[in-house]
């Protein structure tokens, strides 16, 4: 998969470079703008086990 993202992509080394960190610099954005809100109401991580009684 690397490889083939690799070749795809146009430029030099150094240009491949900088679109391969933009791109996964995008997709951790998205993720932290987008998906983790969308499933944070479905994760039990907020939920305690533990009473203070």
């Amino acid at each position: 998969m690397y490889a083939w993202w690799w070749r795809v992509l146009p430029g030099p080394w150094w240009v491949r470079a900088l679109i391969s960190l933009l791109v996964a610099a995008g997709i951790v954005l998205l993720c932290f703008t987008v998906v983790f809100p969308a499933i944070a109401d479905h994760l039990a991580i907020n939920d305690g086990t533990v009473d203070g009684q």
